[in-house]
């Protein structure tokens, strides 16, 4: 393979390039491919220093430069604020997705003043940052999303405060969005032995049983490679969670283990993640969620409305109906905050439901046969009794 082939056929950012055992020429050996494919740094070369350098960047980098591309489409001065903001957030170490959801933020927000009349984002102000979220609202955006983009240009505004951009009376410290606290999701007990009972392949059967039985988020256990799995210890190394970079280790119990080692016997084991495509390729999120929602019809639980999330949430409630502290919860879940782990104690209080069904018995067998019945007035106050002297009477102290 030569190497125009080989920059034309292999991408680092999708799923799709050239295998290692299809035809490679002696331009590049069978070592230096794999070498490369699985290189950790910045830059990765393939090619020695005395031949032309093909570099392919990294997921950050190819976010910043294409946020570069499209800030120099908007005509409005002071944009270079923007992506001074964003190189902090890469110098900071934020993930791809992270810079890439701000910089489509910050865009919408440019754009705004943009239509307000503003000629550079130095003459922003308070009633702008205001108006932007009123926009947001008016264009039906959930009260989360809303939350997030206002969090997301408050941040932007107070970094052109240190940087004196701006002033601060233009950030509206005050400013909140209230977002309803929906309950987690869990699945019924009856809904589950219906799920684990339908019929799948043996990589969709443990799939959702690892998930079932860990607590993991689906995208943890799409980026799980081998290495990560102790079946003889029944635990699961996360590294680096996808979402808020944290590690953690998660442990599965006897039936996950089960389907787990009959998956790898299946598997092919020359691939390095745990679930992988029919051919090889790594399994995406909307193949997991194909896969699920093939199971739930399977099942006949389509019109529950259950998620690949809702597993998660399942796990929570089951070891909490089970006695385990909440603190523990919060470790193999992952939370960075035990108030995030303690909505769902709102769906396995156990003491509230049996306080409320043993008051409940009572007040339904007191209207059934009449007795037991609940006194509605108070005692009277008898009236014979004095507690002081009539006015005027005269007190004497004791001898």
């Amino acid at each position: 393979m030569t190497q125009e082939q080989l920059s034309a056929e292999w991408n680092p950012f999708s799923s799709g390039f050239a295998r290692p055992e299809e035809d490679l020429s002696t331009d590049i050996t069978l070592e230096t491919y794999l070498s490369a494919t699985a290189h950790s740094d910045p830059f990765i070369s393939l090619f020695d220093d005395d031949e032309p350098q093909v570099i392919f960047p990294r997921p950050r980098e190819k976010v910043l430069g294409s946020v570069k591309k499209r800030l120099a489409e908007l005509e409005i001065g002071g944009k270079e604020h923007v992506e001074e903001y964003l190189r902090s957030q890469y110098r900071n170490g934020f993930m791809a997705s992270t810079i890439r959801g701000t910089s489509l933020c910050l865009e919408s927000f440019v754009r705004f003043l943009k239509a307000q009349g503003k000629g550079s984002i130095e003459e922003m102000e308070r009633k702008d940052v205001e108006g932007f979220v009123e926009q947001e609202q008016d264009h039906g955006m959930k009260p989360t999303t809303v939350k997030l983009r206002l969090a997301t240009v408050k941040a932007f505004v107070r970094f052109l405060i240190e940087q004196e951009v701006v002033g601060h009376d233009v950030l509206p410290w005050k400013l909140q969005i209230r977002v309803p606290e929906a309950l987690p999701r869990a699945m019924d007990p009856e809904d589950v032995d219906r799920l684990l009972a339908a019929e799948g392949s043996v990589r969709d059967r443990a799939m959702i049983l690892v998930l079932l039985r860990t607590g993991m988020r689906i995208g943890e256990l799409l980026n799980t490679k081998m290495p990560d799995v102790n079946m003889e210890e029944q635990k699961i190394l996360i590294y680096e969670a996808p979402k808020n970079r944290r590690g953690r280790v998660v442990y599965f119990g006897s039936d996950a283990r089960d389907a787990l080692q009959a998956w790898m016997e299946k598997r092919k084991q020359r691939e390095p993640y745990l679930f992988h495509a029919r051919k090889g390729m790594p399994l995406t999120y909307g193949g997991a969620r194909l896969m699920f929602k093939k199971y739930l019809r399977r099942a006949g639980l389509s019109n529950k409305g259950y998620s690949l999330h809702c597993l998660r949430h399942t796990f929570a409630t089951g070891l909490l109906n089970a006695g385990m502290p909440l603190e523990c919860l919060e470790k193999l879940l992952g939370h960075n905050s035990l108030e995030v782990t303690r909505r769902y104690a709102r769906l396995s209080d156990k003491s509230k439901e049996e306080s409320y069904f043993k008051a409940m018995a009572i007040i339904e067998r007191s209207q059934r046969d009449g007795s037991e019945r609940c006194d509605r007035e108070l005692p009277p106050f008898p009236e014979e009794t004095q507690l002081l002297p009539p006015y005027g009477q005269e007190l004497h102290e004791p001898a």
